[in-house]
């Protein structure tokens, strides 16, 4: 390649005489570089990005500029989008180009450019206030661009997209993106600033403190607001909102509708980025003042109440006020629960005339556009309506509208928010058949779609983009489909029958298939490898690693997120999980097992044009933990399909990777491939699973040493005694009662407020898991990452507000004491501390309870008295039952007590999965064939006493748990135990069990009437002897 004559063009830039000599030689060189990646690298080996960086900061001609205005010779640079550039601005534009035109060559060019500190000099120009709004736009494109290609670096290069994220969303930047999305000017330029910005938020906001950062400097708000102008422009707006709006002194919430030129799915995309896995950020969005002035929950006065011959009386709902919400009349009327739909009625239905955008777009032509008195009336009447519950935000509504009016990657972003507004709960319960009927078969649809195939005037209108945007709907429809069905039957019910299985199996398939290498033409150069290595240059003249090519991260990124649609698929319905093996997934799932250590994943090569080994990045080793932990939980799939696949090595090489959420995701696989019927056991026991479970018990990662415990459980669980004794041994016995017994949480309970108080603490009566795991039903593996976030704790208190339990987030509960609750649970490491605390204790006690079942109980009991000692063992099992208060000296304990409120003395009592599980100890304790360890455990007056008040739990497996103990205490095995069964059975009436036992004979759950008629004729029986 011949060497372009640069000396010249260098020098004028790093020395320029004038800013127009340096101006026209920026245009040079960028007129150079564009399109031709040889001339960037020979231009970064030059040196010329520090000069570049430089010539980005304002103030490279502040001398000057002051000259001239002291000289009188400086004006005022007009504001506005189409205000002139000055020469300043014209070169930090040009130099923002050159830098945008290098990185999109790559991350090998991107290395050089961070080296450079080229991402502080970007940031420097978005303040729009500040800055011209063409150098923002050119900023905000340099700056995606950067993203994009940090997303393809790999680790090993020592940057990645998390480095850019850093400074983005740092508090001197965050609220110059904020300020960019609060831009209200029509004009285009702005609007794809907002856009860009959108996007950018989308493509960096990856951890909690970037989405914290985001909401905290407004970013959400601003992004709401925008929301609500798409609602407004296309007259979605509720009846009678701007009177509520006026009422409520809010009417400057009204935002003014969308231009033309506005983009929807960008801004749909960064609130889905900012409000994923957090329930606070959700409801901020609902609440967001945009949002509530365009669905305000309350009706305006002048609205008739709708009291009765609406419907409500079908559902079990009171009569009250309702505020209809018209825009349910929009959507196909759904079968009602209590009745059979007709047989010509369809399973799914169509799209209809009413939800094409054209319709849409004709029937609110012109902006802002009330719906009409017919159409309230009609909702009023509808069972649709009456079906939505009163708390439901309208704007879930009005997602499911645009999601099936939609096309392309604006209906996929819709139903990302929707999703993720349905996992937080903030839906009602009637809102899931809509999801299973009129969402989910689109999801499904969209995985195969191909926009040439199906809407030829959108892909011409999408223009060069359509690619990107089929490419973006394969990588994002599966993973938003994982998120929408996890934890739900219907919903996985819904996806199965729209063939989701199928076509998952076939996108896995296809992302296996090779990548053909890019074609990179290598420059001649006079000097060997070795001599340039001698002389390395500076990290900003030199290039970095090439990274993954763009089409294979698409294919890992679609082997990921199709991986974590199978497992969602798969967790409860033993059918789904053999239509799974049936449609050939097996060995692609081993493959993906592989990570980067291992194999070769097909098409990525060196910049010297040798192959290169690369397996599996860590999103889709842990998508394939996933898939293996839930098709695992069948039986018959464990002993054919996994185990002929050989998938027992791969999954153990995964225990000792480095990347610790990789050990995390395969320790939590691991639980059911330990478990006796399991024909891997004793394969992975020969691997040495035993000691890796116990190291990674003592692991300071929480997740870590929870699923650590949970293997462990599960291991010993039916096992042979000497099984037992070397896990009990190997984990030490003094570390599993430090685990059981040291309340981690207590270092962030003793850190206070700014008055010195205890930061908010909910009552531990949270809501119960209902998992009721005996000790041989441990064949479900930990859901580290798939659970649905809980409502409210109950009884929580904030401000003196009591919230009962179970309050939906509604206009019952003030929006202001809500959002404080929420943001407790979210951000209050007491909080975090005790969820990880009491997890890894329940699974503790759980280790115990399983160590003790079996046959050979005998033994292992007195093993473990041996070890642990009895009256230590029986203490900690007390400790667990007794409540805990918190700060008892509170100055404020007086305030509490005479009914003030206040953050003084609290009462924790247990909670019910940890009982739960002391109470089974006590069970097997009392099971056992040696009648000592029976008086052993009725010698324990004070543990029994503890036992007392909690046979009016609320939690079912507490009471039948109590219940088994007194079964197991009153059982007669043998004839000479007559007399000790009897003084067994005078202790449980004298401490006042029969009498609880009696007060149980008419509880509601089956399961405890008939155990507590198994107790009482125990007693009574045994009393006879």
């Amino acid at each position: 390649m011949t060497r372009p004559a640069t000396p010249p063009i260098l020098a004028q830039i790093r020395a320029p005489s004038s800013p127009a000599a340096l101006l026209s030689a920026l245009k040079a060189l960028k007129n150079e570089i564009i399109g031709h990646d040889q001339k960037k690298e020979v231009w970064v080996n030059l040196g010329v990005l520090p000069v570049l960086v430089s010539a980005l900061s304002p103030s490279r001609f502040e001398g000057k500029r002051r000259s001239r205005e002291i000289n009188g010779g400086g004006a005022v640079r007009p504001q506005g989008p189409k205000a002139p550039l000055n020469e300043e601005e014209e070169i930090r534009l040009q130099a923002t180009n050159i830098i945008g035109s290098l990185a999109q060559a790559g991350p090998a060019f991107v290395v050089p450019l961070l080296h450079a500190s080229a991402g502080p000099a970007l940031l420097l120009a978005l303040s729009p206030a500040e800055t011209s709004p063409a150098l923002v736009l050119a900023t905000l494109r340099s700056l995606n661009t950067i993203a994009d290609a940090l997303a393809l670096s790999p680790p090993a290069s020592g940057v990645h997209d998390t480095t850019l994220s850093g400074l983005l969303f740092s508090d001197g930047h965050v609220h110059n993106l904020a300020q960019i999305l609060s831009q209200s000017s029509p004009a285009p330029i702005i609007q794809k600033q907002i856009s860009l910005a959108a996007g950018l938020i989308a493509k960096s906001c990856r951890e909690d403190w970037h989405q914290a950062s985001l909401a905290n400097a407004g970013a959400l708000d601003a992004l709401a607001t925008r929301l609500a102008s798409f609602i407004v422009s296309t007259g979605f707006v509720l009846p009678g909102a701007d009177l509520v709006a006026r009422n409520n002194g809010t009417l400057e919430s009204m935002p003014a509708p969308a231009p033309s030129t506005a983009e929807l799915h960008p801004i749909l995309e960064a609130i889905s980025a900012i409000i994923q896995n957090s329930k606070l950020r959700a409801a901020q969005l609902l609440y967001s003042p945009a949002i509530t002035t365009v669905f305000p929950t309350q009706p305006p006065g002048n609205l008739p109440e709708t009291t009765s011959g609406n419907g409500w009386n079908d559902y079990g709902v009171t009569p009250r006020q309702a505020y209809v919400n018209p825009i349910n009349q929009l959507l196909p009327q759904l079968p009602s629960p209590h009745h059979k739909a007709s047989s010509h009625m369809t399973a799914f239905p169509p799209l209809g005339p009413n939800g094409t955008r054209a319709a849409a777009d004709a029937r609110h032509a012109g902006g802002r556009t009330w719906f009409s008195d017919h159409e309230i009336r009609a909702a009023s009447r509808s069972s649709t309506a009456a079906a939505v519950e009163e708390d439901e935000s309208p704007l879930l509504a009005w997602l499911i509208h645009v999601t099936r009016a939609e096309h392309g990657i604006t209906r996929l972003m819709a139903a990302s928010v929707l999703t993720v507004l349905y996992r937080a709960g903030l839906t009602s319960k009637r809102r899931e058949m809509a999801l299973g009927l009129l969402v989910v078969p689109l999801l499904v649809r969209m995985f195969d779609e191909d926009l040439a195939t199906s809407d030829r005037a959108l892909k011409a209108a999408a223009g060069p983009d359509a690619r990107w945007m089929e490419l973006t709907i394969e990588e994002q429809a599966p993973s938003i489909l994982a998120m929408l069905v996890t934890d739900s039957p219907a919903l996985q019910k819904a996806a199965v029958e729209a063939h989701a299985i199928k076509r998952l199996a076939q996108m896995l398939k296809v992302a296996y298939d090779p990548v053909a290498p890019p074609v990179q033409a290598t420059p001649w150069t006079p000097t060997t490898g070795r001599d340039s290595a001698a002389s390395e240059p500076p990290s900003t003249s030199r290039l970095g690693d090439a990274g993954v090519p763009a089409s294979m991260m698409h294919k890992l990124t679609v082997r990921a997120n199709t991986l974590k649609a199978l497992a969602a698929l798969a967790p409860f319905n033993d059918e789904y999980r053999k239509n799974i093996i049936d449609n050939g997934v097996t060995p692609f799932l081993i493959e993906s097992l592989k990570s980067t250590e291992g194999s070769v994943t097909n098409g990525s090569h060196a910049t010297d044009g040798t192959s290169k080994r690369v397996g599996n990045p860590q999103m889709v080793l842990l998508a394939a933990c996933g898939a293996l932990r839930a098709l695992s939980r069948s039986v018959s799939i464990l002993r054919t399909s996994l185990i002929d696949a050989g998938v027992v090595m791969p999954l153990f090489a995964l225990l000792k990777h480095e990347d610790v959420a990789v050990q995390i995701a395969a320790t939590a696989a691991v639980c059911n491939l330990v478990l006796e019927f399991s024909p891997m056991r004793e394969a992975i026991m020969r691997a040495g699973v035993l000691r890796i479970l116990c190291e990674q018990a003592h692991s300071k990662n929480a997740k870590l040493r929870l699923n650590a415990l949970w293997a462990l459980k599960n291991l010993v669980c039916s096992a042979e005694n000497d099984i037992k004794i070397s896990c009990l041994e190997e984990l030490d016995q003094s570390w599993l009662i430090q685990l059981i017994c040291d309340d981690m949480e207590r270092a962030a309970l003793a850190a206070t407020g700014e008055n010195g108080e205890p930061v908010l603490d909910s009552s531990p009566e949270e809501s119960e898991r209902e998992d009721g795991r005996e000790a041989e039903e441990a064949f479900i593996a930990p859901g580290v990452d798939d659970a649905k976030m809980a409502d409210v704790g109950a009884s929580a208190r904030i401000d003196g507000v009591a919230i009962p339990p179970g309050s939906s987030t509604g206009a019952r509960i003030p929006t202001n004491v809500m959002m404080k609750v929420l943001g407790e649970e979210e951000t209050n490491p007491a909080q975090r501390a005790r969820r990880d605390d009491r997890a890894v204790q329940e699974q503790g006690l759980a280790f115990i309870r399983n160590l003790i079942c079996g046959p050979a109980c005998v033994e292992m009991i007195d093993f473990l008295l041996g070890k642990l000692g009895q009256e230590r063992l029986f203490e900690i099992l007390a400790s667990k039952l007794r409540p805990r208060i918190v700060n008892p000296y509170s100055r404020s304990s007086r305030s509490r007590r005479a009914g003030q409120g206040g953050g003084g003395t609290r009462v924790i009592q247990p909670h019910g999965e940890i009982i739960v599980e002391v109470c089974f100890v006590l069970v097997h304790v009392a099971a056992s064939q040696n009648p000592h360890h029976r008086q052993l455990l009725i010698a324990q007056t004070g543990l029994l006493k503890l036992l007392l008040p909690l046979f009016g739990h609320s939690n079912k497996n507490v009471r039948v748990a109590l219940l088994w103990i007194i079964i197991n205490l009153t059982c007669l095995d043998d004839q000479a135990d007559q007399l000790a069964c009897k003084g067994r059975a005078l202790e449980l009436k004298k401490l006042g069990f029969q009498g609880k036992l009696e007060a149980l004979e008419h509880d509601v759950e089956l399961d405890v009437r008939e155990r507590t008629k198994t107790a009482l004729s125990q007693i009574k029986q045994a009393m006879t002897f």
